[in-house]
């Protein structure tokens, strides 16, 4: 009940008022806060000098950000460049060639960044995978797909893998556990997809031009490889109505972010703050609820930016990308919860989906959260940090399920039943806004670290009961009833369009 249901204009005009005055009142503390710990000697490994003339430090304490758009920048911009610039020559002379030309460009890429030996490594895990693929067994291909993975994340294999690598340089381990760990969730794709048409045997050609696609090849997104393949093979792609201007509208996007970014970590250190335990805990609540929440929304925003400059060149060559992932601040329920939509579309067709089937029994969605959450640790690399994050976002997604089948019980549901729709969207816009926070507490636990989750936890539930607990979940129910009107007008105009495209 409630899905569909409109809240008066009124009410949601005072909740934007709201969440708009929270967002202020807590960027400005984060702004103070910046601005006294700017020279203080915990923040200096940390710190570079920024814009001097207004005296303004920049926040430098995610090293990927850094390199991709300082020391590595330049590469980037001659690769995809090159990616382009030969993709559309081959396009106009020999568009049936195309697919050969990023796979031959993108293992020249791969050989002249990480060396020779390394080219052969991953060679020798796709030969591999594809082989098991001839025997047609799905779990065979899963299970030397995950087997290959556990090589490129655990000792003593992780160590004399890595040596294949030539020379060393900063973003070195970077690319290698991203080449490698991509790499092996195309081949398994490849394999998987191999096995559920017997029909159709693919050649190991089929799996190199599908592995060896530069823009995706070190930092994804992951298409499978029956969409991959699909879109490639098309001989004369056509573009559709507009879709050039979207791919110019997206490019210019990524490149305001990239600036946005750029501007914010010249006033809020959200990055650096947490990393002093002392002068943290010494913010306001208000503003240590902030930090929290910036910290995911700069998480979500540079994959975005990230998946945004690759999606942009892979459109140029008449594909269809994942989408970038959802933004935290839309997110309530944990099932829509992921940072790479292109690896959660993966484990949902491979794991979650194929064990779970509709999600709606306990006892087989608590196996399929298991298994996709097993594999997910291993992808990220276990550790204790990945291993605490796994459990408590697979609780998390089961306790969903359990809360859900709670509310169909006979007399919760004849409850809700006697309620208006407007105040049953009410009642479950509170829950959402508990859940929002979960959500952040889980995922705060690995992107920053787990003593700044406990400081927040700490300050937030405990020491700050019941006056900030409670205006916090007040400003969080606030903005969940503002994605849940989005979520309605989005849903109402999707069925106007089907309805205009049905024949009278």
């Amino acid at each position: 009940m409630g899905i569909k249901t409109a809240l008066p204009a009124a009410e949601l005009g005072l909740y934007s008022l709201v969440l708009s005055g929270a967002l202020a009142y807590a960027g400005r503390g984060l702004l103070e806060a910046s601005q006294d710990g700017a020279h203080r000697k915990a923040f200096r490994e940390s710190m570079r000098p920024g814009w001097e003339y207004i005296g303004r430090k920049m926040d430098v304490a995610d090293f990927e950000w850094v390199m991709w758009f300082t020391s590595f920048r330049d590469v980037i911009i001659f690769a995809l460049s090159g990616h382009v610039l030969f993709a559309k020559l081959c396009t106009m002379v020999a568009p049936q060639l195309r697919s050969w030309m990023y796979a031959a460009y993108g293992a020249l890429a791969v050989l002249g960044t990480m060396g020779p030996r390394y080219l052969l490594l991953l060679l020798s895990h796709c030969v591999g995978l594809y082989v098991a693929s001839l025997s047609g067994q799905p779990w065979l291909c899963l299970g030397l797909g995950m087997a290959s993975l556990a090589s490129f994340k655990l000792d003593p294999l992780i160590s004399w893998q890595n040596g294949f690598v030539t020379g060393t340089f900063d973003l070195q381990e970077v690319l290698v556990h991203g080449g490698s760990g991509f790499t092996v969730l195309r081949c398994t794709s490849f394999a998987l997809e191999s096995c559920a048409r017997p029909d159709r045997r693919y050649s190991l050609a089929d799996l190199l031009k599908y592995n060896f696609y530069l823009p995706f090849f070190f930092f994804g997104p992951i298409m499978t490889f029956d969409r991959f393949h699909s879109q490639v093979s098309q001989v004369e792609p056509v573009r559709r109505e507009g879709e050039l201007w979207h791919i110019r509208a997206q490019a210019g996007l990524s490149v305001v972010a990239i600036m946005a970014v750029d501007i914010f970590f010249h006033f809020f250190y959200i990055l650096t703050i947490p990393s002093d335990l002392k002068f943290a805990s010494r913010l306001p609540d208000s503003a240590l609820a902030g930090l929290a929440y910036s910290n995911l929304v700069y998480d979500w925003v540079k994959a975005a930016v990230l998946f945004g400059v690759v999606n942009t060149v892979a459109r140029l060559d008449h594909l269809d990308p994942p989408q970038p992932p959802k933004c935290i601040t839309a997110l309530y329920v944990f099932a829509d919860t992921h940072f790479d939509r292109g690896i959660n579309d993966w484990l949902c067709k491979y794991v979650y989906d194929h064990i779970g089937g509709e999600h709606s029994a306990v006892i087989p969605e608590l196996v399929a959260t298991v298994a996709t959450f097993a594999i997910t640790t291993l992808w990220l690399g276990p550790c204790d940090i990945v291993y605490l994050w796994s459990i408590l976002n697979c609780f998390g997604l089961n306790f969903e399920l359990w809360v859900q089948k709670l509310a169909e019980w006979g007399p919760l549901a004849r409850i809700e039943a006697s309620l208006s729709e407007q105040m049953s969207r009410r009642v479950r816009a509170i829950f959402g806004a508990m859940n929002f926070w979960a959500i952040i507490m889980y995922n705060l636990v690995s992107l920053n670290s787990l003593e700044f989750t406990e400081l927040v936890a700490r300050r937030l539930l405990l020491t700050g009961f019941p006056q900030t607990t409670l205006a916090i979940l007040f400003v969080t129910y606030c903005g969940v009833q503002l994605v849940k009107e989005r979520e309605r007008t989005l849903a109402l105009e999707e069925e106007q369009e089907q309805d205009k495209e049905k024949p009278e």
